[in-house]
């Protein structure tokens, strides 16, 4: 027996199963993450059912509450009465619920806890609105009536605000659309005229013909800016026409504007088929929806476009740097002292924090190279920075060199896999060392190329320290590509969903309407990252089989 124990153990049987058993749990793990992470995500956007009951303080004193429970816990009852709550002397724990009360305005605080031995009879009547603002949140109450130009209107309440509001929707794109695009092209015509002006004088030219014509092109485009107005004050009187009067649990009354309105609906009195209707559209507005309330509700579009288009510019930026290091050090460069310092400094730069490449860029791309680049290439703008402040371009650049080290390793690796035959083949048929480099070595290594950019795409979509200073912000009012010349604008700064994650998550004057919402982030955010990883990967895969095949 002791014979065969020792056996097993020499055959590495137990290690096998190590090592199974350790990824096994590895997988587990991340997948439970994984669901956790979805689970607290994506039920924010379920219709919940809104229940309203009788809360008392003591016994004298009680109001009537109205709202979403949200979350429950259990907490020490000594704590309960703390607070002045009446708790039953022998309970040693009470169970407590949070309540989304909403009506920000009115009450002050968006949830409250509630605990359970104080809470009468919970009702969830049919017709309770839920009604979603553009600002201050959203409010829970009843639907009083509806007005039209200060008039009430007589028909069927339900019917009518669905139908305005609707209306109001129409209108809001057609407002955003004149803000956004048309009036915003105007004004990004006005500066480029200001800059051409300051850039006449800069060069001191005092003919009187370069001026006249851009005064008439400032006239047009003043002309065009007045048409503009005139459309967005008649959609304004417009939009403002109608408003809604609302009343909460309490009683309190509230006229507010339709043009304040994004949804209402009554989540009791919803079908199964309608709560899914909702969901979906809720999940839409999510993903492709501007951000607002401080970035705690909306959506993130902004925040996925400025991370896919930063890992893009990346990917670009650090796949030749990369590529070239490598072929450099593992087909030209001769073994020595330099060599060997330059293969350690490599492998150093993969360990650096990267908050220190952060720095790095702040000091050398923003500051030295951007602003000698304003004043080459952009004097007339100045004092105002063009290059010389945080922007897309850096933050690829900056991530580029973070990630530059995955690359040359896995390319280096790659080029060690390629047979030295193949290279002696090319270079006996005639070939020059160059031409065999390029047609023949590089692309049966084109799929280590790859594997080094899938790491790289993986660690470069989840960094925040760094791009904290050379280009992400809260809020980024346009987006790095538009309709104007040149489209892509690198000098931007952009959004980011790991920054945003930070931002909701820890610097957010709401913290429980916030919380959802940085789950459901992080979510799109490993999709994200998945995605992209995905697509590295098939194509390494076609890369293979494409130069595997060749081969044979």
């Amino acid at each position: 027996m002791k014979t065969s124990m020792t056996e097993w153990f020499k055959g590495g049987t137990p290690w096998i199963w190590l090592s199974a058993g350790a990824v096994s749990i590895s997988l587990i793990m991340v997948i439970g993450l994984l669901l956790l992470i979805a689970a607290r995500g994506l039920e924010q956007f379920w219709p919940s059912e809104v229940v309203t009951f009788e809360y008392g303080l003591t016994v004298e004193e009680k109001v009537l509450l109205l709202g979403e429970i949200v979350d429950q816990e259990k907490v020490s009852a000594k704590r309960v009465r703390e607070q002045g709550i009446e708790v039953p002397a022998e309970m040693l724990h009470v169970e407590r619920f949070l309540l989304k009360q909403g009506n920000r305005d009115l009450t002050g605080l968006d949830f409250q806890w509630v605990v359970a031995t104080s809470m009468g009879e919970q009702t969830q009547p049919k017709n309770i609105v839920v009604v979603e603002r553009e600002e201050w949140g959203d409010f829970y109450g009843y639907l009083d009536g509806v007005k039209e130009s200060g008039q009430v209107v007589e028909e069927e309440q339900w019917a009518s605000v669905q139908e305005k509001i609707k209306r109001k929707q129409d209108i809001s794109e057609k407002i955003k659309h004149i803000e956004k695009n048309l009036i915003g092209k105007v004004n990004f015509k006005v500066e480029k005229l200001r800059l051409r002006e300051r850039r006449l004088q800069l060069d001191n030219i005092i003919t009187k013909a370069p001026y006249e014509t851009l005064v008439k092109e400032r006239a047009v485009l003043d002309q065009e800016y007045a048409k503009f107005q005139e459309q967005l004050i008649e959609l304004y009187k417009q939009i403002n026409r109608d408003s809604i009067t609302l009343s909460t649990g309490a009683g309190q009354k509230l006229e507010l504007p339709l043009s304040k309105v994004r949804r209402i609906y009554q989540p009791n009195g919803m079908n199964l088929w309608q709560k899914i209707q909702f969901y979906f559209a809720k999940i839409s507005e999510f993903i492709f929806d501007d951000p607002r309330e401080a970035n705690t509700e909306g959506g993130i579009f902004p925040a996925i476009f400025g991370t896919v288009l930063m890992v893009l510019l990346m990917s670009i930026l650090v796949t030749p740097f990369g590529v070239v290091a490598a072929v450099y050090l593992h087909e030209y460069a001769h073994k020595g002292p330099l060599t060997r310092m330059i293969r350690i400094a490599v492998n150093n730069l993969a360990g650096v924090p990267s908050v220190v490449y952060g720095v790095f860029g702040l000091g050398f791309f923003v500051y030295f190279l951007g602003g000698n680049i304003d004043v080459l290439f952009f004097p007339e703008a100045l004092p105002a920075p063009t290059f010389g402040t945080p922007g897309l371009l850096w933050s690829s650049l900056t991530l580029a060199i973070l990630t530059v080290p995955v690359v040359i390793v896995a390319t280096e690796e790659g080029l060690s896999r390629i047979p030295r035959s193949i290279r002696e083949g090319s270079l006996a048929l005639g070939a020059t060392k160059a031409e065999t480099l390029w047609r023949t070595v590089l692309p049966m290594a084109s799929p280590a190329m790859m594997t080094g950019l899938i790491l790289a795409v993986a660690r470069a979509a989840g960094e925040v320290a760094p791009l904290m200073m050379v280009g992400v912000v809260k809020l980024a009012p346009s987006l790095a590509v538009d309709a104007n010349y040149p489209f892509l604008h690198l000098d931007r700064k952009f959004m980011h969903l790991g920054f945003h994650i930070y931002d909701v998550g820890f610097q957010s004057p709401n913290v429980e309407a916030a919380r959802p919402l940085v789950f459901a982030t992080a979510l799109t955010l490993v999709i994200l990252i998945i995605a992209l990883n995905f697509a590295a990967i098939k194509i390494r895969n076609h890369l293979r089989e494409k130069y595997i095949s060749a081969a044979q």
